[in-house]
């Protein structure tokens, strides 16, 4: 007869399955990860380890009208996204058709002139006093 060798784990080890357990891995695909051979070793360790030995969901308690808010928030960050990928493609159209444009007349243009502008009206603001 076979003696089957006897393994022993560490405590660190014990909760790092623990944790992967109550992050929503299986005890099944624990066990062939880590080849670890006896059936109840993981629900023991996360008996002993783990918080109250379950899985945690969170659960968030809100009243109507915080609930009114979040959906009111999800759908103005939708339409903000939205928004900004329909700036993102109107830009590229713009700075494709300068390119050609500029290709067309052979002209140089560069690309951070409005950063240039900005800064010269600003530096004129100042002087002026405005700022």
């Amino acid at each position: 007869m076979e003696k089957i060798p006897l393994i022993r784990y560490s405590e660190a080890f014990k909760k790092q399955v623990v944790r992967e357990y109550e992050g929503g891995k299986s005890v099944s695909g624990l066990r062939e990860r880590y080849g670890i051979k006896g059936g109840s070793t993981i629900s023991s360790w996360v008996k002993k380890y783990g918080r109250a030995g379950s899985r945690y969901e969170l659960m968030i308690i809100q009243k109507p009208a915080e609930q009114q808010r979040v959906k009111v928030l999800e759908k103005r960050i939708q339409e903000l996204e939205s928004a900004l990928a329909q700036v993102m493609l109107d830009k590229l159209m713009l700075e494709s058709w300068v390119e050609v444009m500029a290709e067309e007349e052979g002209l140089e243009v560069k690309k951070n002139i409005g950063a240039r502008l900005l800064s010269e009206h600003s530096t004129k603001l100042k002087k002026q006093g405005r700022s």
